[in-house]
């Protein structure tokens, strides 16, 4: 396995972290420039309008369940335990991302989102759960 395919999904993933971040800062400074929050903004982001709140949301998501991916990608890039099924797990888990944050920030609909959300978390289990075998019995 080469760097780039290892890592393209990392690449991907931090792509979404960054679209959601530059999505957000025009969408809060609108809804300052327009009046729709007040003063207390700065420190109670429950402010903002609702649509703010659910990009802002989905963007504080990126740094939870994520966080374990990121982890992960740059451990078994190290210890060269990133194979073809690393890779295609690794996919799986983005794509999955991908998917979460584009209801989070549409229909924010909890029964489309928390499937997407269980399958990434069951796909990073799994991902886990190799790669500590794969360390453990030295394989």
């Amino acid at each position: 396995m080469t760097a780039a395919m290892i890592l393209a999904p990392t690449f991907a993933l931090v792509a979404l972290i960054f679209i959601l971040l530059f999505w957000l800062g025009p969408m809060r400074w609108g809804a300052v420039a327009r009046g729709e929050v007040g003063r207390e903004a700065p420190l109670d982001p429950r402010a903002f309008p609702e649509r703010c709140q659910q990009a802002a949301n989905a963007f504080a998501n990126q740094f939870e369940l994520p966080v374990l991916y990121f982890v992960l990608a740059i451990l078994a890039f190290v210890t060269r335990k990133a194979d073809i099924v690393f890779v295609v797990l690794s996919w799986v888990f983005v794509a999955t991302r991908y998917a979460h944050a584009f209801v989070h920030v549409t229909s924010n609909d909890v029964k489309l989102r928390f499937p997407l959300f269980a399958v990434g978390a069951l796909v990073l289990l799994i991902m886990w759960v190799l790669f500590a075998l794969a360390i453990l019995l030295n394989i």
